[in-house]
């Protein structure tokens, strides 16, 4: 198959090309030619004003939900979804019935994707069930081609299993994630604990839930590598969906010592503050929770400064039996791999450069796999889009099985036009 784009922006620092715009031909899969003016018969033509491109994007925390949770989202609306929002890879979490805790659990997802356009790299969990209780055998898991380790959803309370897995995962120099929750501070908690929730009569999630646990693991770390330890370059310890202040300065200040740390945090943290809760609307129940502005203004200068690696969705869908209920009864939750991208170009306050970095090299880098560039031979993995576009999120083009999104029939900016991999492309009505 052979795939003209027109006149593209090129966004990749590692690119000789990057920042120029140019004509990029593709045939079977390889980037053949990229030039000034490229005429050629083709199978597909890409073309647009201000069209951009990037090495293909990829989502460090989605929910896939299959097996055990079809009627949410099942690997194809899953793909659909990744694919309009401008996705060619997404990391998927453990948290499935079965749990992902065995060498058929991750051949399961990984077979799936081997006909699709986007390639899956599903985590291992670090304890049987996800329960902090017992070890999976991570070393097999591993070697079935689990591309981190997780417990997903459930924080790793156990502070032994912590540090444990720390050292078992060091010889294979694989990557450990940890949402920080103390969730004994978080039982019946529906929303960010302040005056809104007292306003609003609910139950608080604290902001000290989250620090705790970032405090402890972060010593954790500090007592596993020893006192004379040697700064490392690549992170063994990833904190996941990050949301408060202090939990920024945190790693900041971690990262400052030399510790092997990175984070993330979920796109839609920097949209909504709790005060936006007072309909008691569930599509704006999640976890963390959407907690205040000078958190929001935190989350965007650590994004600025680096201190947060990664942009991620949290892709967690959820249906209608599961968000249709009363505020405190509903599932926490929200979809994400179709906005992920235009809602960090919209709230964020980066350049375009810096979110395509948070979304491609900063992830790769993080999970050990091999990073992708544009440039001429190299298999072509990208993600195209207009970053200027504006557009309306609307329930009836969402690809995913399930519509628990507080976007919906909001404006965002930067549309994804196609993506591009495996001689596969996808093209965004």
């Amino acid at each position: 198959m052979r795939i003209l784009i027109k006149s593209v922006k090129i966004v990749d620092s590692s690119s000789e090309f990057n920042g120029q715009t140019k004509d990029m031909l593709i045939e079977n899969g390889i980037i053949q030619q990229i030039a000034n003016n490229i005429e050629s018969t083709t199978d597909q033509t890409i073309s647009g004003e201000n069209l951009h491109i990037s090495a293909g994007w990829i989502d460090m925390r989605v929910s896939p939900k299959d097996p055990g949770y079809e009627s949410k989202e099942d690997l194809n609306s899953l793909s659909a979804a990744a694919m309009t929002g401008g996705f060619t890879e997404i990391v998927t979490l453990p948290n499935t019935k079965p749990v992902v805790q065995t060498k058929e659990a991750i051949a399961y997802v990984k077979n799936f994707a081997l006909s699709q356009l986007i390639n899956i790299y599903p985590t291992g969990a670090v304890t049987r069930n996800c329960e902090g209780k017992d070890f999976t055998e991570m070393l097999d898991l591993h070697q079935a081609g689990a591309v981190a380790f997780t417990d997903g959803d459930h924080p790793l309370w156990n502070a032994d299993i912590l540090l444990k897995t720390l050292q078992y995962l060091a010889p294979i120099d694989s990557l450990l994630m940890n949402r920080p929750e103390e969730p004994s501070m978080t039982i019946f908690g529906q929303m960010h604990e302040g005056i809104e929730s007292t306003l609003l009569g609910m139950k608080g999630i604290p902001s000290t839930a989250e620090e705790l646990m970032l405090i402890r693991d972060l010593k954790l770390l500090e007592y596993y590598l020893g006192k004379n330890f040697s700064p490392k370059e690549k992170s063994c310890l990833h904190f996941s969906t990050i949301s408060t202040k202090v939990g920024v300065e945190l790693i900041r200040q971690a990262k400052a010592k030399g510790l092997p740390v990175s984070c993330d945090i979920a796109a839609h943290q920097l949209a909504f503050t709790d005060a936006d809760l007072k309909d008691f609307d569930t599509n704006f129940k999640v976890n963390p929770p959407f907690r205040s502005q000078e958190d929001i203004e935190a989350l965007q200068q650590g994004l600025a400064d680096g201190t947060i690696d990664v942009v991620v969705s949290d892709h967690n869908p959820q249906d209608e039996e599961s968000k249709n209920l009363e505020f405190d009864m509903a599932d926490f939750g929200v979809i994400g791999l179709e906005t992920a991208f235009s809602v960090a170009n919209t709230y964020s306050n980066l350049s375009i450069d810096k979110i395509i970095e948070k979304l491609t090299t900063s992830p790769r880098k993080l999970l050990r796999l091999e990073n992708v560039s544009i440039k001429e031979g190299n298999h072509a993995n990208l993600s195209i889009f207009d970053p200027s576009q504006e557009w309306i999120y609307e329930s009836k083009n969402i690809q995913s099985k399930s519509k628990n999104s507080p976007f919906i029939d909001k404006k965002l900016t930067g549309k994804v036009k196609a993506v591009v991999n495996k001689g596969k492309i996808f093209i965004n009505k």
